[in-house]
Formats: structure tokens, C-alpha cells, sequence
């Protein structure tokens, strides 16, 4: 019995151990396209979107409510049917985008199998997944949410144990009391120490950028204030820019 055992434990081993391929993973794409990233420390870069169909939060100002929706399939698609259609586009960036593209289980796998082939991984998540399970050589940016998105209950600060000095932080401010809930939290997880970048986005059409501009001028934090950029230069709802 203890051969017998021993011969299980082994094969259990080798089950757990094996690694999975690009074939082994399932997605609910929503879209693939090659443009330049519109934010983040990265703004101006020419990077390939993937956004995952899905999400469980509905943010009142959500500028991509067609990829919300998680019983909707849009595209299901394999891991290397992915790979495959990013190739084309010969770039080395990628960012993860959605809906929320870490509600896909299958994302874990993904994001490390793409940095072990010398990918350049960005995530954008919304602060309500947890990311503990995110490669460490990934780029995280985490979206928490503020009070007027009527989406801040569903943060979860857990998050905060998991960021990297090389993480970004953001929050989309639509109010002053936006700004000033923001404010309180950065202060409240001492975020300006856990990340080197927190970046103030204001609501577009919503939050007017010189008054976002004047209340960051007042405070005495490192903010970075960003404008999305790609709504500059292209009309403001167009898809896959």
C-alpha cells in the first residue's frame, strides 16, 4: 500500500506541476485592437487592447457599457487564437482592459504565459477583484472607485496588500466630493508610499480639468492629473481607438 501510495502522490504531483498552453485557456473576448494607450504613465505608446467581455460592476459614468454585460458572448476565443491575432500587429505591449478582465479566471495563466514570451503585460482592473494572483511581473493599474460612480461599496482595499512601487493607482473623479473621498483614501492606505504613481482623472464631460487641476495644486501629494487622451484625438465614443 505504501508503494501504491507513493505512485498516486507522484501522479498528483505531475497533474498539479503540469503547465498550461495557450490552448488550455478560454475566453469571452470583446474586442482586440492595436492604438495608442490614452493614459497612465504610459500615455502616447503604441499598445494591442484586449478587452474581456464582462463585468460586475455598472460605474454611472462607464465609458464602455458594450462590454459590460457577463452573460453576453461576444467572442469566444482560446488563448492561442488570441496570440495568434496579436502577432500581427508586431508590438511587444499589451494591455488588459475590459468589462473587468480579471473576473476570467483563465487571466492568470494568461497574463504569465504571455510575460514568459517577453510581453510587456498592463492590466486595468477596477479595484473589486482581488489581485493576488497577478504575476508579479505585471503592471497593475487599479481603478478604485468613487462615490459617484455609485460603485465605491464594491472596492476592496485588500488590493492595496498587493501593490507594487511599479503599480498605478486611479481614481476617476467626477465631484469635489469625488476628489476629496479620494484624498481620504490615499491617506487612509498611505498609498502615496505604496505606489509611485496615483493618478486623478476627471470625468469627461463632467469634471472640468482646470478646477481638477486647482484642488490637486492644493493639496501636497505627489497626484499625476491625466486627460484621456485618445478622446482628444479621436470623436469620444469611437470604438477600438
Amino acid at each position: 500500500m505504501a508503494l501504491e501510495n507513493k505512485i498516486q502522490a507522484v501522479q498528483i504531483t505531475e497533474l498539479t506541476n503540469k503547465k498550461k498552453s495557450y490552448s488550455d485557456l478560454k475566453f469571452n473576448l470583446n474586442e482586440i485592437f492595436y492604438s495608442i494607450q490614452g493614459e497612465g504613465t504610459r500615455m502616447g505608446m503604441p499598445f494591442i487592447f484586449i478587452r474581456l467581455q464582462g463585468c460586475f460592476l455598472r460605474c454611472v459614468w462607464c465609458d464602455t457599457p458594450y462590454a459590460l454585460d457577463r452573460k453576453k458572448i461576444e467572442k469566444l476565443k482560446t488563448g492561442q487564437e488570441i496570440l495568434d491575432e496579436i502577432a500581427k500587429f508586431n508590438c511587444k505591449r499589451i494591455m488588459l482592459t475590459g468589462g473587468e478582465p480579471l473576473e476570467q479566471e483563465d487571466v492568470f495563466d494568461f497574463i504569465t504565459l504571455l510575460l514568459n514570451d517577453d510581453y510587456e503585460v498592463v492590466i486595468e482592473t477596477n479595484g473589486q477583484v482581488l489581485t493576488d494572483k497577478v504575476d508579479n511581473r505585471a503592471f497593475k493599474i487599479i481603478d478604485f472607485k468613487c462615490p459617484d460612480s455609485k460603485m465605491s461599496n464594491k472596492n476592496n482595499f485588500k488590493n492595496v496588500d498587493y501593490l507594487n512601487k511599479y503599480d498605478e493607482v486611479k481614481f476617476v473623479i467626477a465631484s469635489t466630493d469625488d476628489f476629496h473621498w479620494s484624498i481620504a483614501k490615499i491617506k487612509e492606505y498611505n498609498l502615496d508610499k505604496k505606489v509611485d504613481t496615483i493618478l486623478f482623472s476627471p470625468v469627461f464631460d463632467t469634471m472640468e480639468p482646470k478646477l481638477l487641476a486647482e484642488m490637486i495644486l492644493s493639496q501636497h501629494y505627489n497626484i499625476r492629473m491625466q486627460l484621456q487622451l485618445h478622446k482628444f484625438i479621436w470623436e469620444p465614443n469611437t470604438r477600438g481607438v
